[in-house]
């Protein structure tokens, strides 16, 4: 079960909420009654198969908290140091079975039928954990695109995403493949993994739930190594109930040298194909438990448009129960965006993000590439 928390250490207009986890008693102070009832007709006149980038969702089914910090979270929110463990590993399989691990814990729980608010665009975040800085930014807002650098100098790690959520609506659930490419470099070996990320699938009926369903490829062309990873749901079964499957391969000669299996919400293992032996490279409970709340360390550093700042009203609201409030405030915030866009239209401007440079190919499809090569410690930090 998940639950939220709310924990504010200085004064600041900046709202700041726990990270999901797995801890808690319930989350039902985060669901409205007839929550399925409600949803489904939210969407009664939205045709299968429609594109739901444009839905807007009353805040009532909102959590408090915005896209952007949500991906944050996965990378600068965990209870085991994953990251580190990729950049001290000492062979080229000890860093590639790393990586595999720090890739499934960006892989979070969600609750059901509530979801963050939709970044507006130029929206950002900037969080620091120790020597992990790191920044996001909504670089397009129709289609939605994110982008995410993260730099740890004394680890010599670079992050980069770029995050572009397509949902679908099918009738009883609705199917989110999330485009765009994540690389992990370690600058000590130069070597650059590049990864994608699993869909996600919101199903109503026959049991309402949220599950990660697909593909997943690791890839590093330095050492020629690769990991293909298969998440997959059953909603009839709980014991294979959000497996998840693979191996590891030795791309030059498709050999496999690991296997892997288990659950992306309990541990996951790997088997030396060679010599059958057996170790835990994953466990959720270390990885994706008992977060610490991220708090502002810096209130003058804070910037405008940090997503704290953006939808502390909204947030307040939704906490409060205020559902009106909320309404208002999320009302306001949409109208300003559109006022925005009117003026830029009117002369002729064309926004530009802060801290990316954004392309599109309709081959490759966004790709967004940081303006500074280090990200600076943020006003915002995550106790270690």
């Amino acid at each position: 079960m998940i639950t939220i928390i709310t924990k504010q250490r200085i004064e600041t207009d900046a709202v700041l909420t726990a990270p999901l986890t797995l801890d808690g008693e319930s989350d039902d102070h985060y669901r409205s009654p007839n929550l399925v009832k409600r949803i489904l007709g939210l969407l009664k006149n939205v045709r299968p198969g429609s594109d739901l980038t444009h839905f807007q969702l009353p805040p009532l089914f909102n959590i408090p908290k915005s896209q952007l910090q949500c991906y944050g979270e996965s990378v600068y929110c965990t209870g085991t140091d994953l990251l580190r463990k990729c950049a001290d590993a000492e062979t080229p399989l000890d860093r590639l079975t790393s990586v595999v691990a720090w890739s499934i814990s960006t892989t979070r729980p969600l609750i059901f039928g509530v979801a963050p608010y939709n970044p507006i665009l130029g929206e950002t975040h900037h969080v620091s954990r120790g020597n992990l800085n790191i920044v996001l930014e909504q670089v397009s807002h129709h289609p939605p695109v994110s982008a995410l650098h993260a730099t740890d100098d004394q680890k010599g790690i670079d992050i980069i995403w770029c995050q572009h959520p397509f949902p679908k609506f099918f009738g009883i659930s609705v199917e989110t493949e999330v485009h765009g490419k994540r690389q992990l470099k370690l600058r000590k070996f130069g070597e650059t993994y590049t990864m994608n990320s699993p869909k996600l699938l919101i199903r109503f009926l026959p049991f309402p739930n949220v599950e990660w369903t697909g593909s997943v490829r690791i890839a590093c062309k330095e050492t020629g190594l690769e990991a293909e990873l298969s998440y997959k749901h059953n909603v009839f079964c709980r014991r294979n109930h959000r497996s998840i499957n693979g191996r590891i391969i030795d791309s030059s000669s498709s050999k496999t040298i690991y296997q892997i299996n288990g659950h992306w919400d309990r541990t996951v293992t790997i088997m030396d194909i060679g010599t059958g032996k057996v170790r835990v490279i994953y466990d959720v409970k270390e990885a994706i438990s008992g977060l610490s709340t991220p708090y502002v360390k810096d209130p003058k550093g804070v910037s405008d448009s940090e997503s704290a700042m953006v939808w502390s009203e909204v947030s307040r609201g939704i906490l409060t129960k205020d559902w009106e409030k909320a309404r208002e405030a999320k009302r306001g915030i949409e109208q300003k965006q559109r006022e925005l866009q009117k003026q830029r239209d009117s002369k002729g401007e064309k926004w530009a993000p802060k801290h990316f440079n954004v392309t599109y190919s309709t081959e490759t499809g966004w790709d967004c590439s940081p303006i500074e090569s280090k990200v600076p410690p943020a006003p915002i930090a995550v106790p270690i």
